[in-house]
């Protein structure tokens, strides 16, 4: 009986059970460490692949933007790692930050604001463990080749170390500041958060039109009108603006308006940022309903009114609406002035609003003392590191120039929030002087930790407050590069140094394109700044995954497609296969179709296996010469191999799949192993067959890493360990340089496929022999194969073209188009098409006249004349035949014409 270990034995026998194989090959890599980088700081950077992989969020489980962005990622990887040989791919956790903590707060029913900051972090720590470790059991049921011992966290002390010693090194370099300064604010996140943090949504509202009293005696007149779909701001106007070209209301300019319900007055003031074709052309500034309130605010040096606090709620300078909401206050406004004759007019509009992309609440604008790192003035140098990457795809450069481009805010990185990693800075309680951490003292909580001075240097006070703050989660994930190659300060020398130099700059940055303007931007500038140096060479952006319908999947649409529920379906295998049918940076619908052929292409790879192993010697010798077609099959392989490494290493994983698939199934399934199936005891034949085989298994390798590496193991590993065995540490496929007539070996293929579908459609079997077979085509060198294979008692090769004449086997009108324009002569064309009283020539040939007097340039196409008219090809479609008038019947195939006497 069998032992256990025996059962795990890879075999060929039955047939393919990727449910066993797959998990027990995910297993063995990681316990034997197959995908483990050993890192050499003296290593030369050339020889090493690495790649700087997106820490997912700890937000939830896996989606299928996961499955499909990590499983390119892994294309790249095992891919390079054949072709190199050292190849970092590493695994992060983003486990910091809002999304943390929205995510505990929702597993645990609590509020961060009800507990101690500590506590609430240790909470934060069980809970996206919990949920770490579920993904990781996800992410290694892909079987991706990820080295599962070069893995972080974005909370871990070590990267809260290099997060700390970031801030310090950009402070220094003068490229950090604290200002008190108006900026955007999430009311229920309750939080400062950056210009790329918002998104525009399309939402309902009400443009109201609202009477301003003039003040004065000598006013020009009694009253003005502003639109607005923001009422609940009035309390909050300070002035109000006229377009300088506005004749209509430049009397207003230079007077006082008096606020309605409010009563408080404001001047009229003109600039040139006023939209006169919005609303009524007059705009009232509140601090702050928007960015140009806030630029009218700074550029006029405008009171601040503060009515709307940190939680949306308005404050009391909103007098009887205190304690509101803005949208309850909103309505309360409204009616009431309309209760005042204040009301002018009230409509329905749809109008974009700018929403926290975390949670879709829109946001406000406060004035609060934030940190910021400076990037307007660095835009450029942003840009040229842009230009200095390789993109795939290049189109992908374009948004993150607009991105650039459009940047109007320096990058906030501040957040009043729990969960996240401390700003390293105390203040002095007396005068506010900023006091930094040590380096060597690094990481620090100032909650917890004490100032590395006794007192103050600016004034000597010896009160300090701590810096309650903590980091946007994007200043740190932007570090990744640095995370993986050991980034830290060593004191000894003075300068920063990295423990693995030769992984920076890193290889690929691979993303999805909606976090362009979040990771792959920050993460330039963060680099760019610390190191002056682009931080990869090449980015790979993925798309993103939509339904059937190429609809966006969200689970208010209830069309999201579990992945849970794929991988309980399907192979791993077949589910890569399916992420490998569309371009890189294209989103694509999920369409079942590619799953079934994936599994289709699993159970063939098995079975042609099988049959090989059964027609061929495992080892067999290279004969001295080969037969013409398995040399023709070995060239045409050379071929296919540098049409996929070039692919390859343009990341072009569908093109590449797809050109391994057709000659593999096609050409080496279809064709030639029926061809050896005749052939199995030339030399030459099982040579070519064990060839090809040991190839498209190390070609397929990438895609179907469980199903190759068992039947690489079953057949042809010598049972050293895994790590140096497997078909994953293998080196990359070259072109052996075989040399053969590639066209003549088609055209032959071309000829022995008709003749085996003939003898299918007439039902003879496929050793029947065939007397006389006349072939016309480029079959050169391939007459004898033509004949074993295919048992042709005498063949002839036709120097000259049989007489075949092409025919009108129909022809198809457009009604729906002809009708209107010809009217009762449609019956009259009718006739003449079906009484053979017609003539087709090509559109030149009939437009020449008209040419030599128009001067316009002739159309391609035909032009049908029936019924005294001309009918432009628009309106028809011809189908043709070719016939055969000789002896015998004739096959026609794309390149030869076969004559079966």
């Amino acid at each position: 009986m069998d032992t256990p270990e025996q059962e795990d034995e890879p075999s060929l026998e039955g047939g393919y059970d990727p449910e066993a194989v797959e998990s027990r090959w995910q297993q063995r890599w990681i316990d034997e460490d197959v995908y483990a980088y050993e890192g050499d700081a003296e290593r030369d950077p050339n020889t090493v692949y690495s790649i700087d992989t997106p820490p997912p969020t700890v937000s939830g489980s896996l989606h299928m933007g996961h499955l499909y962005g990590h499983t390119l990622q892994d294309f790249a990887a095992r891919y390079q790692r054949m072709a190199d040989g050292d190849v970092l791919f590493p695994f992060g956790y983003d486990d910091n930050g809002i999304a943390s903590e929205r995510l505990t707060e929702s597993e645990l029913d609590i509020r961060h604001q009800d507990y101690e900051r500590r506590e609430f972090q240790e909470l934060c720590r069980e809970v996206c463990s919990e949920y770490e470790a579920e993904f990781t059991e996800k992410m290694q049921g892909l079987g991706c080749s990820i080295d599962w011992n070069n893995t972080y966290k974005t909370i871990e002390p070590r990267v809260q170390r290099i997060s700390q010693l970031s801030f310090l090194d950009l402070y220094e370099k003068g490229r950090e500041y604290r200002k008190k300064a108006p900026a955007i604010w999430c009311p229920e996140c309750e939080t400062a958060i950056s210009q790329v943090e918002m998104e525009d949504d399309e939402r309902g509202s009400h443009f109201n039109d609202i009477a301003f009293e003039l003040v004065g005696d000598d006013a020009p007149r009694d009253e003005f009108v502003i639109s607005t779909t923001r009422p609940e701001l009035i309390p909050a106007c300070v002035s109000v603006f006229v377009h300088p070209d506005d004749e209509d209301n430049q009397d207003l300019v230079g007077e006082t308006a008096r606020i309605p319900l409010f009563g408080h007055e404001v001047p009229i003031i003109e600039d040139e940022r006023v939209d006169m074709e919005k609303g009524s052309g007059i705009v009232m500034c509140c601090t702050f309903g928007d960015q140009k309130d806030i630029e009218w605010y700074q550029a006029h040096d405008l009171p601040l009114r503060v009515a709307i606090d940190e939680s949306a709620t308005m404050t009391d300078l909103a007098g009887d609406y205190e304690g509101m909401s803005t949208e309850e206050a909103r309505e309360a406004i409204v009616e009431d002035l309309d209760d005042e004759g204040y009301l002018r007019d009230r409509w329905e509009i749809s109008h974009t609003v700018q929403v926290h992309e975390r949670c879709d609440t829109p946001v406000e604008f406060r004035v609060s003392k934030q940190w910021y790192v400076e990037i307007l003035d660095h835009k450029e140098e942003y840009l040229e590191a842009g230009r200095e990457m390789d993109w795939y795809p290049e189109k992908m450069f374009t948004r993150y120039r607009h991105w650039i481009e459009g940047l109007e805010w320096d990058w906030l990185i501040s957040r009043q929030r729990d969960s996240g990693i401390p700003f390293p800075v105390w203040y002095c309680a007396d005068c506010d002087h900023e006091i930094m951490a040590e380096r060597e003292d690094l990481p620090v909580d100032p909650l917890s930790d004490e100032p590395p001075v006794d007192s103050c240097p600016e004034c000597g006070g010896d009160e300090f407050e701590a810096e309650e703050d903590v980091f946007d989660t994007w200043a740190t994930s932007s570090l990744t590069p640095l995370i993986n190659a050991g980034w830290d300060w060593d004191a000894e020398s003075e300068e920063f140094t990295m423990d693995n130099p030769e992984l920076y700059p890193f290889d690929l940055r691979p993303q999805g394109h909606d976090i362009i303007s979040f990771w792959l931007f920050h993460t330039i500038v963060k680099c760019y700044e610390h190191t002056g140096e682009v931080p990869f060479d090449a980015t790979m952006i993925n798309g993103h995954v939509l339904d059937e319908n190429r609809e966006k999947m969200s689970k208010s649409r209830g069309n999201v497609v579990e992945p849970d529920e794929v991988l309980a379906e399907y192979p791993v295998d077949a589910v890569r296969f399916w992420a490998a049918s569309a371009a890189v940076g294209d989103d694509f619908p999920y369409q079942e179709k590619d799953l079934t052929a994936g599994e289709k292409l699993l159970r063939k790879l098995w079975n042609a296996s099988k049959l090989v192993d059964s027609l061929a010697p495992r080892e067999p010798e290279e004969p001295a010469e080969l037969e013409a077609i398995d040399r023709w099959l070995l060239a045409e392989l050379d071929d296919a191999v540098a049409d996929l490494t070039d692919h390859l290493e343009a990341y072009e994983f569908a093109k590449a799949r797809d050109r391994l698939r057709t000659f593999f199934w096609n050409t080496f399934c279809d064709d030639y192993l029926e061809i050896a199936k005749t052939r199995e005891d030339e030399p030459s034949t099982q040579y070519a067959l064990r060839t090809a085989h040991r190839t498209f298994l190390e070609l397929w390798a990438p895609f179907l890493p469980h199903v190759t590496e068992e039947i690489w193991q079953a057949v042809y590993a010598d049972g050293e360990d895994l790590a140096s065995s497997s078909i994953h540490s293998r080196e990359w496929p070259e072109p052996q340089g075989y040399e053969a007539d590639l066209e003549a070996g088609e055209a032959a293929m071309e000829v022995i496929s008709a003749l085996r579908r003939y003898k299918s459609e007439n039902q003879l079997p496929l050793n029947a022999d065939l007397e006389s077979v006349a072939v016309y085509g480029p079959v050169d060198g391939f007459e004898d194969a033509i004949q074993h294979v295919m048992h042709v008692q005498e063949l002839t090769v036709l120097e000259e073209q049989p007489e075949i004449s092409t025919e009108v086997a129909s022809i198809d009108l457009d009604y729906s188009t002809l009708g209107p324009k010809f009217g009762s002569k449609v019956g009259e064309i009718d006739s003449g098409i079906e009484s053979g009283e017609y003539e087709i020539v090509e559109d030149s040939e009939a437009r020449s006249a008209s040419e030599d007097s128009s001067g316009d340039e002739p159309r391609e196409g035909r032009v049908l004349r029936v019924a005294g008219e001309e009918l432009e090809d628009d309106l028809f479609e011809v189908e043709f035949e070719r016939t055969y008038s000789g002896e015998g019947e004739m096959i026609e195939t794309e390149s030869a014409v076969v004559i079966l006497e």
